[in-house]
Protein backbone atom coordinates (compact mmCIF):
# COMPACT_ATOMS: atom_id res chain seq x y z
CA UNK A 1 0.00 0.00 0.00
CA UNK A 2 3.02 2.46 0.13
CA UNK A 3 4.06 4.38 3.01
CA UNK A 4 0.75 6.94 4.57
CA UNK A 5 0.82 10.22 3.93
CA UNK A 6 1.82 12.74 5.94
CA UNK A 7 -1.55 14.02 7.45
CA UNK A 8 -0.13 18.07 6.60
CA UNK A 9 -0.15 17.27 3.43
CA UNK A 10 -3.59 15.30 3.23
CA UNK A 11 -4.97 18.73 4.89
CA UNK A 12 -3.36 20.75 1.81
CA UNK A 13 -4.72 18.66 -0.63
CA UNK A 14 -8.13 18.79 0.84
CA UNK A 15 -7.71 22.65 1.23
CA UNK A 16 -5.99 22.82 -2.20
CA UNK A 17 -9.09 21.30 -3.79
CA UNK A 18 -11.85 23.63 -1.72
CA UNK A 19 -10.37 26.59 -3.19
CA UNK A 20 -10.06 25.38 -6.83
CA UNK A 21 -13.67 23.79 -6.20
CA UNK A 22 -12.20 19.98 -6.83
CA UNK A 23 -12.09 16.89 -4.91
CA UNK A 24 -9.53 16.51 -2.53
CA UNK A 25 -7.40 13.60 -4.71
CA UNK A 26 -6.90 15.94 -7.79
CA UNK A 27 -3.64 18.25 -5.97
CA UNK A 28 -2.58 14.83 -4.94
CA UNK A 29 -2.64 13.10 -8.08
CA UNK A 30 -2.18 15.69 -10.86
CA UNK A 31 0.88 17.57 -8.34
CA UNK A 32 2.60 14.06 -8.37
CA UNK A 33 2.21 14.50 -4.47
CA UNK A 34 1.74 10.74 -4.32
CA UNK A 35 1.65 8.15 -7.21
CA UNK A 36 -1.47 6.63 -9.41
CA UNK A 37 -1.18 3.04 -8.09
CA UNK A 38 -0.48 3.85 -4.33
CA UNK A 39 -3.16 5.93 -4.09
CA UNK A 40 -5.75 3.67 -5.55
CA UNK A 41 -4.38 0.76 -3.93
CA UNK A 42 -4.66 2.18 -0.93
CA UNK A 43 -8.60 3.02 -1.89
CA UNK A 44 -9.25 -0.14 -2.57
CA UNK A 45 -7.64 -1.39 0.76
CA UNK A 46 -9.78 1.36 2.54
CA UNK A 47 -12.97 0.34 0.61
CA UNK A 48 -12.41 -3.45 1.51
CA UNK A 49 -12.43 -3.67 -2.24
CA UNK A 50 -10.40 -5.92 -4.61
CA UNK A 51 -7.12 -4.25 -6.23
CA UNK A 52 -6.64 -5.13 -10.35
CA UNK A 53 -3.63 -4.22 -12.41
CA UNK A 54 -4.97 -5.62 -15.09
CA UNK A 55 -8.78 -6.87 -16.51
CA UNK A 56 -10.69 -8.37 -19.26
CA UNK A 57 -13.71 -5.99 -20.04
CA UNK A 58 -16.93 -7.43 -21.00
CA UNK A 59 -19.12 -6.81 -24.31
CA UNK A 60 -20.83 -3.99 -23.06
CA UNK A 61 -17.93 -1.84 -22.24
CA UNK A 62 -18.13 1.25 -24.86
CA UNK A 63 -15.48 3.60 -25.93
CA UNK A 64 -14.56 6.06 -25.02
CA UNK A 65 -17.53 6.06 -22.29
CA UNK A 66 -16.01 3.35 -19.96
CA UNK A 67 -12.72 5.86 -19.40
CA UNK A 68 -14.65 8.72 -19.14
CA UNK A 69 -17.44 7.07 -16.73
CA UNK A 70 -14.26 5.86 -15.11
CA UNK A 71 -16.73 1.90 -14.97
CA UNK A 72 -16.72 -0.66 -17.21
CA UNK A 73 -18.32 -4.37 -16.46
CA UNK A 74 -15.90 -7.13 -16.12
CA UNK A 75 -15.63 -10.38 -18.37
CA UNK A 76 -15.53 -13.94 -17.11
CA UNK A 77 -17.58 -16.10 -15.42
CA UNK A 78 -18.84 -13.50 -13.05
CA UNK A 79 -19.40 -10.67 -15.39
CA UNK A 80 -23.44 -10.14 -14.51
CA UNK A 81 -21.88 -8.96 -10.68
CA UNK A 82 -18.57 -7.48 -11.00
CA UNK A 83 -18.15 -4.09 -12.14
CA UNK A 84 -14.48 -2.56 -12.55
CA UNK A 85 -14.33 0.89 -11.49
CA UNK A 86 -11.48 3.90 -11.93
CA UNK A 87 -13.73 6.46 -9.26
CA UNK A 88 -12.66 10.10 -9.06
CA UNK A 89 -14.35 13.03 -7.74
CA UNK A 90 -18.18 12.23 -6.46
CA UNK A 91 -17.96 8.61 -7.20
CA UNK A 92 -15.20 8.02 -4.48
CA UNK A 93 -17.24 10.12 -2.02
CA UNK A 94 -20.36 8.08 -2.53
CA UNK A 95 -17.94 4.52 -2.24
CA UNK A 96 -17.37 6.23 1.21
CA UNK A 97 -20.46 6.63 1.96
CA UNK A 98 -21.97 3.21 1.45
CA UNK A 99 -18.70 2.27 3.00
CA UNK A 100 -19.65 4.09 6.30
CA UNK A 101 -23.43 2.77 6.01
CA UNK A 102 -22.07 -1.02 5.47
CA UNK A 103 -24.04 -1.04 2.32
CA UNK A 104 -21.11 -1.32 -0.50
CA UNK A 105 -21.59 -4.78 -2.19
CA UNK A 106 -17.68 -5.28 -2.04
CA UNK A 107 -18.27 -8.97 -4.17
CA UNK A 108 -19.33 -6.62 -7.07
CA UNK A 109 -17.29 -4.07 -7.27
CA UNK A 110 -13.14 -3.88 -7.76
CA UNK A 111 -10.48 -1.14 -8.30
CA UNK A 112 -8.24 0.00 -10.96
CA UNK A 113 -6.03 3.09 -11.65
CA UNK A 114 -7.88 5.08 -14.57
CA UNK A 115 -4.88 4.64 -16.53
CA UNK A 116 -5.40 0.91 -16.54
CA UNK A 117 -8.93 1.47 -17.30
CA UNK A 118 -7.57 3.56 -20.25
CA UNK A 119 -5.02 1.18 -21.94
CA UNK A 120 -6.94 -1.82 -21.44
CA UNK A 121 -10.16 0.39 -22.95
CA UNK A 122 -8.22 1.35 -25.75
CA UNK A 123 -6.18 -2.03 -26.29
CA UNK A 124 -9.62 -4.37 -26.39
CA UNK A 125 -11.55 -1.44 -28.61
CA UNK A 126 -8.71 -0.26 -30.61
CA UNK A 127 -11.16 -1.14 -33.42
CA UNK A 128 -13.10 1.81 -31.84
CA UNK A 129 -10.77 4.22 -31.30
CA UNK A 130 -8.98 3.93 -35.27
CA UNK A 131 -12.58 4.03 -36.77
CA UNK A 132 -13.71 7.49 -34.18
CA UNK A 133 -10.00 8.95 -34.50
CA UNK A 134 -9.94 8.79 -38.49
CA UNK A 135 -13.48 8.26 -39.93
CA UNK A 136 -15.74 9.74 -38.29
CA UNK A 137 -15.54 13.03 -39.68
CA UNK A 138 -16.02 11.99 -43.13
CA UNK A 139 -18.85 9.49 -42.05
CA UNK A 140 -20.30 12.91 -40.81
CA UNK A 141 -19.86 14.73 -44.00
CA UNK A 142 -17.92 13.19 -46.34
CA UNK A 143 -17.35 16.42 -48.42
CA UNK A 144 -15.46 17.99 -45.16
CA UNK A 145 -12.84 15.07 -45.21
CA UNK A 146 -9.98 14.65 -47.82
CA UNK A 147 -10.11 11.02 -47.37
CA UNK A 148 -12.79 11.65 -50.06
CA UNK A 149 -11.15 12.51 -53.49
CA UNK A 150 -11.26 15.33 -55.73
CA UNK A 151 -14.48 15.09 -57.94
CA UNK A 152 -14.02 14.91 -61.91
CA UNK A 153 -15.49 18.27 -62.06
CA UNK A 154 -12.23 19.51 -60.39
CA UNK A 155 -10.05 17.47 -61.90
CA UNK A 156 -11.50 19.02 -65.18
CA UNK A 157 -11.52 22.22 -64.45
CA UNK A 158 -7.79 21.94 -62.69
CA UNK A 159 -6.48 20.14 -65.67
CA UNK A 160 -8.15 22.69 -68.29
CA UNK A 161 -6.78 26.00 -66.29
CA UNK A 162 -3.22 24.38 -65.96
CA UNK A 163 -3.11 23.77 -70.04
CA UNK A 164 -4.39 27.10 -70.80
CA UNK A 165 -1.94 28.53 -68.54
CA UNK A 166 1.30 26.35 -70.17
CA UNK A 167 0.13 27.56 -73.49
CA UNK A 168 -0.35 30.97 -72.63
CA UNK A 169 2.95 31.04 -71.58
CA UNK A 170 4.36 29.49 -74.69
CA UNK A 171 2.40 31.19 -77.19
CA UNK A 172 1.70 34.52 -75.50
CA UNK A 173 -1.47 36.71 -77.07
CA UNK A 174 -5.29 36.67 -76.26
CA UNK A 175 -4.61 33.06 -74.26
CA UNK A 176 -1.77 34.98 -72.17
CA UNK A 177 -3.78 37.65 -71.59
CA UNK A 178 -6.94 35.61 -70.23
CA UNK A 179 -4.50 33.54 -68.17
CA UNK A 180 -3.03 36.47 -67.23
CA UNK A 181 -6.23 37.99 -65.87
CA UNK A 182 -7.51 34.75 -64.19
CA UNK A 183 -4.33 34.42 -62.26
CA UNK A 184 -3.79 38.45 -61.70
CA UNK A 185 -7.20 38.78 -60.21
CA UNK A 186 -6.05 35.88 -57.55
CA UNK A 187 -2.98 37.26 -56.66
CA UNK A 188 -3.98 41.20 -56.64
CA UNK A 189 -6.81 40.23 -54.15
CA UNK A 190 -4.46 38.20 -52.56
CA UNK A 191 -1.52 40.86 -51.77
CA UNK A 192 -4.56 43.15 -51.17
CA UNK A 193 -6.07 41.00 -48.53
CA UNK A 194 -2.30 40.83 -47.46
CA UNK A 195 -2.27 44.74 -46.96
CA UNK A 196 -5.09 45.27 -45.21
CA UNK A 197 -4.21 42.63 -42.98
CA UNK A 198 -0.90 44.67 -42.37
CA UNK A 199 -2.52 47.83 -42.16
CA UNK A 200 -5.45 46.26 -39.39
CA UNK A 201 -2.77 44.03 -37.26
CA UNK A 202 -1.77 48.06 -35.79
CA UNK A 203 -4.56 47.70 -33.60
CA UNK A 204 -3.31 46.63 -29.68
CA UNK A 205 -4.18 43.32 -28.38
CA UNK A 206 -6.81 43.25 -26.22
CA UNK A 207 -5.85 42.82 -22.52
CA UNK A 208 -8.66 40.33 -20.60
CA UNK A 209 -8.40 40.63 -16.92
CA UNK A 210 -6.83 37.16 -15.33
CA UNK A 211 -9.13 34.69 -13.61
CA UNK A 212 -8.61 33.84 -10.12
CA UNK A 213 -7.48 30.50 -9.91
CA UNK A 214 -11.07 29.24 -8.78
CA UNK A 215 -12.67 30.50 -11.89
CA UNK A 216 -10.05 28.70 -14.20
CA UNK A 217 -11.78 25.96 -16.80
CA UNK A 218 -10.05 22.45 -16.73
CA UNK A 219 -7.76 22.71 -19.42
CA UNK A 220 -6.67 19.68 -21.99
CA UNK A 221 -2.99 19.83 -23.35
CA UNK A 222 -2.69 17.46 -26.56
CA UNK A 223 0.80 16.96 -27.68
CA UNK A 224 1.20 14.15 -30.73
CA UNK A 225 4.58 12.43 -30.08
CA UNK A 226 6.10 10.41 -32.93
CA UNK A 227 10.23 9.67 -32.89
CA UNK A 228 10.61 12.48 -30.11
CA UNK A 229 12.66 11.19 -27.26
CA UNK A 230 15.17 13.95 -28.24
CA UNK A 231 13.05 16.25 -26.46
CA UNK A 232 10.48 14.76 -24.48
CA UNK A 233 12.38 15.42 -21.60
CA UNK A 234 12.60 19.38 -22.45
CA UNK A 235 8.54 18.98 -23.32
CA UNK A 236 7.94 17.86 -20.03
CA UNK A 237 9.95 20.93 -18.60
CA UNK A 238 8.43 23.21 -20.85
CA UNK A 239 4.54 22.10 -19.49
CA UNK A 240 5.64 22.13 -15.96
CA UNK A 241 6.64 25.54 -16.33
CA UNK A 242 3.33 26.75 -17.56
CA UNK A 243 1.13 28.61 -14.62
CA UNK A 244 -1.71 27.20 -14.12
CA UNK A 245 -2.90 25.04 -11.06
CA UNK A 246 -1.96 21.41 -11.95
CA UNK A 247 -5.37 20.09 -10.83
CA UNK A 248 -7.29 21.78 -13.52
CA UNK A 249 -4.62 20.09 -15.73
CA UNK A 250 -5.32 17.28 -18.07
CA UNK A 251 -1.49 16.42 -20.26
CA UNK A 252 -2.46 13.74 -23.09
CA UNK A 253 0.95 12.65 -24.85
CA UNK A 254 -0.28 10.56 -27.38
CA UNK A 255 2.19 8.47 -29.45
CA UNK A 256 2.33 5.52 -31.59
CA UNK A 257 2.34 1.83 -30.62
CA UNK A 258 5.40 1.39 -32.56
CA UNK A 259 7.28 3.61 -31.25
CA UNK A 260 9.72 2.81 -28.42
CA UNK A 261 12.10 4.90 -28.37
CA UNK A 262 9.64 8.15 -27.16
CA UNK A 263 7.76 5.46 -24.67
CA UNK A 264 10.51 4.62 -22.88
CA UNK A 265 11.68 8.02 -22.69
CA UNK A 266 8.72 9.18 -21.53
CA UNK A 267 8.22 6.07 -18.80
CA UNK A 268 12.16 7.35 -17.61
CA UNK A 269 10.21 10.87 -17.07
CA UNK A 270 8.14 9.15 -13.88
CA UNK A 271 5.34 11.48 -14.99
CA UNK A 272 2.57 12.67 -12.49
CA UNK A 273 -0.71 11.55 -12.81
CA UNK A 274 -1.84 15.04 -14.80
CA UNK A 275 -0.05 13.64 -17.41
CA UNK A 276 -1.51 10.62 -19.34
CA UNK A 277 0.62 9.22 -22.08
CA UNK A 278 -2.46 7.62 -24.57
CA UNK A 279 -1.04 4.42 -27.46
CA UNK A 280 -2.56 4.93 -30.04
CA UNK A 281 -3.51 1.62 -31.51
CA UNK A 282 -1.85 0.57 -35.56
CA UNK A 283 -4.34 2.56 -38.17
CA UNK A 284 -4.41 4.61 -41.61
CA UNK A 285 -3.50 7.15 -41.75
CA UNK A 286 -0.58 7.59 -39.87
CA UNK A 287 -0.91 11.64 -39.06
CA UNK A 288 -0.67 14.07 -36.40
CA UNK A 289 -4.14 14.89 -36.42
CA UNK A 290 -5.49 11.42 -36.58
CA UNK A 291 -3.29 11.27 -33.18
CA UNK A 292 -5.30 14.52 -32.38
CA UNK A 293 -8.41 13.28 -32.53
CA UNK A 294 -7.46 10.00 -30.03
CA UNK A 295 -6.73 12.92 -27.16
CA UNK A 296 -10.31 14.47 -28.34
CA UNK A 297 -12.47 11.29 -27.82
CA UNK A 298 -10.98 11.33 -24.05
CA UNK A 299 -10.59 15.26 -23.25
CA UNK A 300 -11.90 16.39 -19.78
CA UNK A 301 -11.24 19.88 -20.07
CA UNK A 302 -13.36 23.03 -21.20
CA UNK A 303 -10.49 24.33 -22.97
CA UNK A 304 -8.51 23.00 -24.90
CA UNK A 305 -4.34 23.37 -26.79
CA UNK A 306 -2.21 21.68 -29.33
CA UNK A 307 1.37 22.10 -28.71
CA UNK A 308 4.62 20.43 -30.73
CA UNK A 309 6.63 18.05 -28.94
CA UNK A 310 9.91 21.16 -29.27
CA UNK A 311 7.39 24.10 -28.00
CA UNK A 312 7.85 26.32 -25.74
CA UNK A 313 4.84 28.75 -24.38
CA UNK A 314 5.02 31.27 -22.67
CA UNK A 315 4.20 30.40 -18.90
CA UNK A 316 1.13 32.63 -18.76
CA UNK A 317 -0.13 31.27 -21.89
CA UNK A 318 -2.72 29.49 -20.58
CA UNK A 319 -3.79 31.67 -18.12
CA UNK A 320 -4.59 34.49 -21.07
CA UNK A 321 -6.57 32.06 -23.30
CA UNK A 322 -8.48 31.49 -20.41
CA UNK A 323 -9.49 34.78 -19.34
CA UNK A 324 -9.86 35.77 -23.27
CA UNK A 325 -12.38 32.83 -23.63
CA UNK A 326 -14.21 34.43 -20.60
CA UNK A 327 -14.62 37.77 -22.15
CA UNK A 328 -15.26 36.62 -25.70
CA UNK A 329 -18.25 35.90 -27.16
CA UNK A 330 -19.07 31.61 -27.66
CA UNK A 331 -18.36 32.49 -31.83
CA UNK A 332 -15.17 32.71 -30.98
CA UNK A 333 -14.00 29.31 -30.85
CA UNK A 334 -10.32 29.01 -31.29
CA UNK A 335 -7.25 31.54 -29.63
CA UNK A 336 -3.79 31.10 -32.02
CA UNK A 337 -0.81 32.10 -30.27
CA UNK A 338 2.36 34.16 -32.13
CA UNK A 339 4.64 31.30 -32.95
CA UNK A 340 8.50 32.72 -32.95
CA UNK A 341 11.67 30.74 -34.13
CA UNK A 342 13.80 29.83 -31.67
CA UNK A 343 17.09 28.25 -33.45
CA UNK A 344 17.57 31.75 -35.46
CA UNK A 345 21.44 31.93 -35.38
CA UNK A 346 21.15 27.70 -36.66
CA UNK A 347 21.99 28.54 -40.25
CA UNK A 348 20.56 30.90 -42.96
CA UNK A 349 18.07 28.91 -43.89
CA UNK A 350 16.71 28.68 -40.29
CA UNK A 351 16.98 32.76 -40.25
CA UNK A 352 14.73 33.00 -43.31
CA UNK A 353 12.38 30.58 -41.35
CA UNK A 354 12.31 33.21 -38.73
CA UNK A 355 11.72 36.15 -41.28
CA UNK A 356 8.88 34.28 -42.72
CA UNK A 357 6.91 33.25 -39.24
CA UNK A 358 7.33 36.93 -38.14
CA UNK A 359 5.00 38.26 -41.01
CA UNK A 360 2.44 35.59 -40.78
CA UNK A 361 2.40 35.20 -36.93
CA UNK A 362 2.95 38.68 -35.18
CA UNK A 363 1.23 40.91 -38.80
CA UNK A 364 -0.69 38.71 -41.45
CA UNK A 365 -2.74 36.13 -39.44
CA UNK A 366 -3.69 38.63 -36.14
CA UNK A 367 -4.74 41.45 -38.77
CA UNK A 368 -6.99 38.44 -40.69
CA UNK A 369 -8.50 37.77 -37.04
CA UNK A 370 -8.83 41.69 -36.27
CA UNK A 371 -10.53 41.84 -39.96
CA UNK A 372 -12.85 39.16 -38.91
CA UNK A 373 -11.76 37.00 -41.96
CA UNK A 374 -10.53 33.37 -41.77
CA UNK A 375 -7.07 32.97 -40.58
CA UNK A 376 -4.78 30.06 -41.75
CA UNK A 377 -4.12 28.39 -38.03
CA UNK A 378 -0.66 27.18 -37.28
CA UNK A 379 -0.16 23.51 -35.95
CA UNK A 380 0.21 24.60 -32.63
CA UNK A 381 -0.40 26.65 -30.29
CA UNK A 382 -4.31 26.84 -31.01
CA UNK A 383 -6.35 27.20 -28.07
CA UNK A 384 -10.53 25.81 -28.72
CA UNK A 385 -13.45 25.43 -26.82
CA UNK A 386 -13.45 22.03 -26.68
CA UNK A 387 -17.23 22.29 -27.40
CA UNK A 388 -16.74 24.30 -30.90
CA UNK A 389 -13.61 21.94 -31.55
CA UNK A 390 -16.05 19.25 -31.23
CA UNK A 391 -18.95 20.53 -33.00
CA UNK A 392 -16.58 20.97 -36.68
CA UNK A 393 -15.73 17.32 -36.23
CA UNK A 394 -12.23 18.21 -34.83
CA UNK A 395 -9.94 17.05 -37.20
CA UNK A 396 -9.35 15.98 -40.53
CA UNK A 397 -7.03 12.72 -40.12
CA UNK A 398 -6.91 12.83 -43.63
CA UNK A 399 -5.55 16.16 -44.35
CA UNK A 400 -1.66 16.50 -43.75
CA UNK A 401 -1.88 20.04 -42.64
CA UNK A 402 -4.87 20.01 -40.55
CA UNK A 403 -4.75 23.24 -39.22
CA UNK A 404 -5.26 24.85 -42.32
CA UNK A 405 -8.34 22.81 -42.75
CA UNK A 406 -9.79 23.46 -39.29
CA UNK A 407 -9.47 27.29 -39.71
CA UNK A 408 -11.70 27.19 -42.69
CA UNK A 409 -14.21 24.64 -41.15
CA UNK A 410 -14.64 26.51 -37.84
CA UNK A 411 -15.50 29.95 -40.41
CA UNK A 412 -17.98 27.35 -41.71
CA UNK A 413 -19.25 26.63 -38.71
CA UNK A 414 -20.01 29.90 -37.80
CA UNK A 415 -17.01 30.39 -35.29
CA UNK A 416 -14.26 32.64 -35.60
CA UNK A 417 -10.53 32.56 -34.56
CA UNK A 418 -9.02 35.55 -32.75
CA UNK A 419 -5.26 36.36 -32.14
CA UNK A 420 -3.38 35.54 -28.58
CA UNK A 421 -1.45 38.08 -27.32
CA UNK A 422 1.54 35.40 -26.42
CA UNK A 423 4.37 33.55 -27.68
CA UNK A 424 5.23 29.88 -28.45
CA UNK A 425 8.60 29.73 -29.31
CA UNK A 426 9.46 26.79 -31.81
CA UNK A 427 12.75 24.91 -33.46
CA UNK A 428 12.61 25.84 -37.05
CA UNK A 429 14.15 22.75 -39.30
CA UNK A 430 17.87 24.41 -40.75
CA UNK A 431 18.88 21.43 -43.01
CA UNK A 432 17.30 21.69 -46.57
CA UNK A 433 16.52 18.00 -46.71
CA UNK A 434 14.32 18.74 -43.20
CA UNK A 435 13.18 22.05 -44.51
CA UNK A 436 11.60 20.73 -47.87
CA UNK A 437 10.31 17.59 -46.87
CA UNK A 438 8.39 19.74 -44.29
CA UNK A 439 6.92 22.18 -46.86
CA UNK A 440 6.25 19.48 -49.13
CA UNK A 441 4.10 18.30 -46.66
CA UNK A 442 2.54 21.44 -45.95
CA UNK A 443 1.66 22.42 -49.64
CA UNK A 444 0.29 19.02 -50.27
CA UNK A 445 -2.04 19.80 -47.46
CA UNK A 446 -3.13 23.30 -48.68
CA UNK A 447 -4.23 21.35 -51.72
CA UNK A 448 -6.15 18.95 -50.41
CA UNK A 449 -7.73 21.54 -48.12
CA UNK A 450 -8.34 23.68 -51.88
CA UNK A 451 -9.54 20.75 -52.99
CA UNK A 452 -12.70 20.13 -50.03
CA UNK A 453 -13.61 23.70 -49.65
CA UNK A 454 -13.88 24.10 -53.25
CA UNK A 455 -16.15 20.89 -53.83
CA UNK A 456 -19.50 22.97 -53.19
CA UNK A 457 -19.10 26.81 -53.17
CA UNK A 458 -22.34 28.02 -53.23
CA UNK A 459 -22.26 25.77 -49.88
CA UNK A 460 -19.63 27.22 -48.63
CA UNK A 461 -20.59 30.74 -49.37
CA UNK A 462 -24.40 29.92 -47.49
CA UNK A 463 -22.17 28.88 -44.53
CA UNK A 464 -19.47 31.36 -44.40
CA UNK A 465 -21.28 33.74 -46.42
CA UNK A 466 -20.08 35.48 -49.65
CA UNK A 467 -16.99 37.96 -48.27
CA UNK A 468 -15.50 35.53 -45.88
CA UNK A 469 -15.83 32.88 -48.38
CA UNK A 470 -13.43 35.07 -50.61
CA UNK A 471 -11.36 36.03 -48.01
CA UNK A 472 -10.75 32.11 -47.98
CA UNK A 473 -10.53 31.46 -51.48
CA UNK A 474 -7.76 33.96 -52.31
CA UNK A 475 -6.17 33.37 -49.03
CA UNK A 476 -5.80 29.03 -50.31
CA UNK A 477 -4.84 29.82 -53.76
CA UNK A 478 -2.80 32.89 -53.04
CA UNK A 479 -0.72 30.78 -50.83
CA UNK A 480 -0.32 28.09 -53.36
CA UNK A 481 -0.56 29.98 -56.60
CA UNK A 482 2.10 32.86 -56.03
CA UNK A 483 5.63 29.99 -54.94
CA UNK A 484 3.95 27.61 -57.54
CA UNK A 485 3.58 30.90 -60.37
CA UNK A 486 7.64 32.17 -58.93
CA UNK A 487 9.64 30.24 -61.85
CA UNK A 488 6.72 31.66 -64.72
CA UNK A 489 7.33 35.17 -62.40
CA UNK A 490 10.85 35.16 -63.06
CA UNK A 491 10.88 33.90 -66.39
CA UNK A 492 8.38 36.77 -67.59
CA UNK A 493 10.38 39.23 -65.76
CA UNK A 494 13.64 38.33 -67.61
CA UNK A 495 11.33 38.56 -70.57
CA UNK A 496 10.36 41.83 -69.86
CA UNK A 497 13.28 43.35 -68.93
CA UNK A 498 14.83 43.00 -72.33
CA UNK A 499 11.55 43.46 -74.05
CA UNK A 500 11.23 47.04 -74.98
CA UNK A 501 7.50 46.43 -74.58
CA UNK A 502 7.28 46.47 -70.96
CA UNK A 503 7.66 50.16 -70.41
CA UNK A 504 6.41 50.82 -74.17
CA UNK A 505 3.37 48.71 -74.99
CA UNK A 506 2.28 48.65 -78.58
CA UNK A 507 -0.90 46.83 -78.65
CA UNK A 508 -3.43 46.44 -76.40
CA UNK A 509 -3.04 42.69 -74.51
CA UNK A 510 0.87 44.11 -74.49
CA UNK A 511 -0.83 47.09 -72.40
CA UNK A 512 -2.56 45.19 -70.36
CA UNK A 513 -0.43 42.80 -69.62
CA UNK A 514 2.24 44.92 -68.63
CA UNK A 515 0.70 46.99 -66.34
CA UNK A 516 -1.25 43.81 -64.72
CA UNK A 517 2.07 42.44 -64.18
CA UNK A 518 4.32 45.79 -63.25
CA UNK A 519 1.53 46.00 -60.36
CA UNK A 520 1.73 42.59 -59.38
CA UNK A 521 5.23 42.72 -59.10
CA UNK A 522 5.38 46.00 -56.74
CA UNK A 523 2.94 45.34 -54.87
CA UNK A 524 3.85 41.79 -54.31
CA UNK A 525 7.15 43.19 -53.00
CA UNK A 526 5.34 45.50 -50.80
CA UNK A 527 2.78 42.73 -48.90
CA UNK A 528 6.53 40.47 -48.79
CA UNK A 529 8.53 43.24 -47.29
CA UNK A 530 6.14 45.07 -45.09
CA UNK A 531 5.11 42.43 -42.66
CA UNK A 532 8.22 41.30 -42.39
CA UNK A 533 10.05 43.95 -41.73
CA UNK A 534 7.23 44.94 -39.14
CA UNK A 535 7.17 41.15 -37.82
CA UNK A 536 11.06 41.45 -36.81
CA UNK A 537 10.58 44.58 -35.26
CA UNK A 538 7.53 42.84 -33.00
CA UNK A 539 9.76 39.99 -32.06
CA UNK A 540 13.36 42.67 -31.34
CA UNK A 541 15.05 40.52 -34.30
CA UNK A 542 15.18 43.70 -36.90
CA UNK A 543 19.01 42.26 -37.64
CA UNK A 544 17.69 39.40 -39.59
CA UNK A 545 16.85 42.31 -41.92
CA UNK A 546 19.97 42.04 -43.37
CA UNK A 547 18.92 38.60 -44.98
CA UNK A 548 16.13 39.84 -46.84
CA UNK A 549 17.97 40.30 -50.03
CA UNK A 550 18.08 36.39 -49.99
CA UNK A 551 14.48 36.24 -50.11
CA UNK A 552 13.68 35.66 -53.99
CA UNK A 553 16.08 32.46 -53.47
CA UNK A 554 13.82 31.50 -50.43
CA UNK A 555 10.91 31.88 -52.82
CA UNK A 556 12.21 29.56 -55.30
CA UNK A 557 12.72 26.82 -52.52
CA UNK A 558 8.82 27.58 -51.74
CA UNK A 559 8.18 26.47 -55.39
CA UNK A 560 9.99 23.81 -55.77
CA UNK A 561 8.07 22.36 -52.91
CA UNK A 562 5.15 23.85 -54.08
CA UNK A 563 5.84 21.93 -57.26
CA UNK A 564 6.69 18.65 -55.65
CA UNK A 565 3.86 18.78 -53.27
CA UNK A 566 1.63 18.35 -56.34
CA UNK A 567 3.41 15.37 -57.56
CA UNK A 568 3.39 13.98 -53.93
CA UNK A 569 -0.16 14.62 -53.93
CA UNK A 570 -1.56 12.50 -56.68
CA UNK A 571 1.72 9.64 -56.08
CA UNK A 572 1.13 9.52 -51.81
CA UNK A 573 -1.48 11.88 -50.88
CA UNK A 574 -1.78 10.88 -47.60
CA UNK A 575 2.04 10.47 -46.22
CA UNK A 576 3.14 12.47 -43.48
CA UNK A 577 7.06 13.32 -44.01
CA UNK A 578 7.70 13.81 -39.66
CA UNK A 579 10.14 16.59 -39.16
CA UNK A 580 12.74 15.53 -36.82
CA UNK A 581 13.16 17.72 -33.49
CA UNK A 582 16.11 18.40 -30.61
CA UNK A 583 18.67 19.06 -33.58
CA UNK A 584 18.77 23.09 -32.78
CA UNK A 585 22.41 24.51 -32.05
CA UNK A 586 21.09 27.69 -30.57
CA UNK A 587 18.64 29.88 -28.69
CA UNK A 588 18.32 33.31 -28.71
CA UNK A 589 16.61 32.54 -24.86
CA UNK A 590 19.35 31.01 -23.40
CA UNK A 591 21.74 33.61 -21.27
Amino acid sequence: MGRPLPPELLLAAARTGAELGVSPERPLLQGGWIREEDYYRALAGWLGLAYLEAFEPGARARYPASILAGLAPASGDDAPTRWIIAPSGARIADLARLRALDRLPKDRFAIVTPSTMRDTMIDARAQDVTHGASGALGQADRDLSAGSPASRAQIGAGALMALAGLLGLAFGGVLWLATSLVGGALLSGYIGLRLFATVASFARPRAFPPAPDADLPAYTIVVAMYREEAVAAKLVRALDALDYPPARLDIKLVVEEDDSGTRAALAALDLPARYEVIVAPPGQPRTKPRALNIALALARGDLLVVYDAEDEPEPDQLRKAAAAFAALPGSAACLQARLAIDNVDDGWLARLFAVEYAALFDVSNPGLCALGAPAPLGGTSNHFRITALRAAGGWDAWNVTEDIDLGLRLARFGYTVEALDSTTHEEAPWRLRAWMGQRRRWFKGWMQTLIVHGRDPVRVVNEMGALRAACALLTVCGALLAPMMAPGFAWAALKAVLDPDLLAPSTAPQLATSTLWCSIWIAGLVSALWPALLGLKRQRLLGLALWLPLLPFYWLLLSAAAWWALLDLFRNPYHWAKTRHGLAKSSRRVG
